[in-house]
């Protein structure tokens, strides 16, 4: 599926193109983006084999060691919110 840029078309129109691996940058006005959430920077020292590990790991799935990071401490506050 195609989505024309001269016409409006769907959330649906619009995910379906997504999942079909369309270029979706076209149709998203990226200079009005903005951030939903603060972002404070911290340090974190790991020893060395840790962060090999961690290299693998987000490599395997694709993502950055920091995003993996982010990802299993969001994952585990979320358990933590589902048991409070």
């Amino acid at each position: 599926m195609s989505l024309s840029k001269n016409k409006e078309f769907t959330a649906e129109e619009f995910d379906t193109a997504f999942e079909a691996g369309e270029d979706m940058t076209p149709y998203l006005d990226l200079k009005s983006a903005k951030m939903h959430h603060p972002v404070k920077r911290i340090t974190i020292d790991f020893p060395s084999d840790i962060l090999a590990r961690l290299g693998k790991k987000a490599a395997a799935i694709g993502v950055t060691r920091t995003s993996l990071i982010k990802m299993w401490v969001a994952e585990h506050l979320a358990d933590d919110l589902k048991t409070v």
